[in-house]
């Protein structure tokens, strides 16, 4: 039997764009993390401003920011994130969206100004650990790459003595710093069983703007494997709270068929800080 390692004590720190971008992305890490006892807080740029909300839902709410922000909240609980950050920018589309021109569209921020809120947050919540978006974005969205960039700014300015903080907090040194990564090896059977039942998979996902094609052709290295197994219903019921995003279909159809063909119970990271040793065996927890 595996042993448990003891994370009790740790902080984990997430820094993302868009509610559900916890849950779909790395939810099965931060709720295990949870449950072993380590205080998990999430960064929210957004509201989710710009995501298409299904047709039941659009009578009903006074905005899709409102709508999501709940959605987040409840799937926050489930997870066992112990508290919500949000930054307030509004969400922006994929490359070439209208709403990209928005003033307030984190997009349109300098990564400068988006790194000193999330540097100072970093200094007030003393994570261990900080995780966000890989240098793509997962599947080149703006704002999860403008996180990416802004994250790695504020990482740096954490620990800088010469970091003017708008509180004045100390610096803060986290003790490493990892990149989120889809599987190539699941894109590329993804991709194989779309073209097997006859889709296109360069026009995948709700808006079909999302080229896996293209994606299986970034290779970056894996230096972490999370399991997740032991919370695996938890993330399924985490998912369920982004209804409007089809969370609750997350594990059903085509996707959860795939999931569940291939063993789909792993989220996998990139370590960015510090430099992994070269030939390092991939490690299973985050903290070791």
């Amino acid at each position: 039997m595996t042993k448990v390692p003891d994370n009790s004590g740790k902080t984990l720190l997430s820094v993302l764009a868009h509610p559900d971008d916890e849950t779909f992305g790395m939810g099965g890490t931060l709720a295990l993390y949870a449950r072993r006892g380590v205080k998990v807080h999430l960064i929210c740029a957004t509201r989710g401003e710009v995501g298409e909300v299904d047709p039941e839902y659009k009578e009903t709410i006074r905005s899709a920011a409102c709508l999501r922000t709940q959605e987040l909240r409840c799937a926050a609980e489930t997870l066992g994130i112990e508290q919500l950050h949000f930054l307030n920018y509004r969400d922006s589309g994929m490359p070439g969206s209208e709403a990209n021109n928005h003033p307030k569209a984190l997009t349109a921020q300098p990564v400068e100004r988006v790194a000193r809120e999330v540097a100072h947050l970093i200094r007030q919540i003393k994570p261990d650990a900080v995780l966000t978006f890989d240098p793509i974005g997962g599947y080149r969205h703006p704002d999860h790459i403008a996180m990416h960039k802004a994250t790695i700014k504020a990482f740096e300015w954490a620990a800088d003595d010469g970091f003017d903080d708008p509180e004045g907090l100390p610096s803060f040194q986290p003790e490493r710093l990892y990149f989120h990564k889809i599987d190539k090896t699941f894109l590329k059977i993804m991709v194989w069983v779309l073209r097997l039942i006859g889709q296109d998979p360069r026009r995948y996902g709700r808006n079909k703007d999302i080229d896996l094609v293209a994606l299986t052709d970034v290779d970056f290295p894996t230096h972490a494997k999370i399991d997740y197994r032991p919370v695996r219903e938890v993330r399924k019921e985490a998912a369920q709270c982004h209804a409007s995003q089809g969370g609750g279909e997350m594990n059903k159809g085509f996707r959860g068929f795939v999931t569940w063909l291939f063993g789909g119970h792993h989220e996998t990271f990139m370590q960015a800080y510090p430099e992994p040793e070269a030939g390092a065996k991939v490690k299973r927890d985050l903290f070791d």
